[in-house]
């Protein structure tokens, strides 16, 4: 397996930043869900400070995706797709790509708006002066932005499908 995308397919790097941003989305989303029905305790501190620090860890290795993206040109389209197949997959990455980042600032605003302090791996940040309203505004912003990474995803997901059993192409093995 090639390190660098070839004309044909993902590199294994480009193949391991999509299947770990996934697998780690796929746990992160229903957890954060799972949380907001927790009442206010001990427990939900410790589990609200993993899903922080796991939230965080999705902006680094989706930043470090994109910069990787930049740098390593992807296969090229498939011949048969037509523009708007194209135009649209390309528009649902870069929404997925912006809302991850949206999910991940807001929730960081968020938290420290709530007057926390954060660590954010590389070094530790809070504000001086809390601001309640703009929190919770934030935190709906992050509650709204994570049924559209649902949407997105699963419309990711159903493109995946119709591509594989519908048009019968080669898609799923750029990036399995």
């Amino acid at each position: 397996m090639r390190f660098f995308n070839s004309h044909n397919e993902y590199g294994l790097l480009a193949k391991l930043f999509h299947w770990l941003t996934f697998i780690v989305l796929i746990a992160q989303v229903p957890f954060g869900f799972y949380l907001v029905g927790l009442e206010f305790s001990d427990e939900r501190i410790e589990l609200e400070n993993i899903h922080i620090l796991v939230g965080i860890t999705i902006f680094y290795l989706t930043l470090f995706r994109l910069i990787w993206k930049f740098f390593n040109k992807s296969p090229s389209e498939t011949k048969s797709f037509f523009k708007g197949q194209v135009f649209i997959g390309k528009a649902n990455h870069f929404l997925l790509y912006v809302t991850i980042f949206s999910i991940t600032i807001s929730g960081i605003l968020k938290k420290l708006y709530m007057g926390e302090r954060l660590n954010f791996i590389f070094f530790k940040y809070g504000f001086e002066k809390d601001n309640f309203v703009l929190a919770d505004a934030y935190y709906e912003f992050h509650i709204y932005a994570n049924y559209l990474l649902l949407a997105l995803v699963s419309l990711h997901i159903l493109a995946v499908i119709v591509h594989h059993f519908v048009f019968k192409d080669k898609i799923l093995n750029k990036i399995t």
